[in-house]
């Protein structure tokens, strides 16, 4: 089975348009590290996608792991939050399939690794490819006014025409 990782923000801005579930049917198991795990559920008790997360892990579907190379995972802190910095020292320890990260900065670094790698907007793209959800237009609006999820205007448009939608 792919090894799929997670950082925090793809995890929680899914749960926040109720579409979590997509990540088990497009990869079966997404594995986190603790550092995502610590923010999303027991820091964030209160917020979107904990409750979910929760569930999901209690389901199974959704692992907690540790990175164990300390020196890469600092090195990783000096530039990212420390569930970014995990999911990709993790990664690379583990020689990740794929990798969900949505900061510009995090995807950057997971590039200069050789990761591959895709997030929210990516994850959508390919549930609206595969019939999962009708529009991605109205997927990305929820996205935004919902979920909080902030998406440049260029990629918003260049992603409704790589599926097919009409842009403004």
């Amino acid at each position: 089975m792919p090894l799929v990782l997670s950082d925090s923000s793809t995890l929680i801005h899914l749960a926040a348009i109720g579409r979590l579930s997509l990540l088990k049917e497009f990869y079966q198991t997404i594995t986190i590290p603790s550092a995502v795990w610590q923010e999303v559920v027991e820091d964030g008790k209160n917020r979107a996608g904990a409750r979910e997360i929760e569930a999901a892990r209690q389901a199974a579907w959704i692992e907690v792991l540790s990175p164990t190379n300390q020196p890469l995972l600092q090195l990783l802190e000096r530039d990212l939050d420390k569930g970014e910095a995990a999911v990709i020292a993790l990664a690379v320890e583990r020689q990740a399939n794929l990798i969900l990260l949505d900061e510009t900065d995090a995807r950057q670094i997971a590039g200069r690794y050789g990761l591959s790698k895709t997030g929210v907007v990516g994850v959508l793209m390919r549930a609206k490819r595969e019939g999962k959800i009708a529009s991605l237009r109205s997927e990305l609006d929820r996205l935004r006014s919902k979920g909080g999820f902030w998406i440049a205007e260029e990629l918003y448009q260049r992603s409704l025409r790589a599926v097919g939608e009409d842009a403004d």
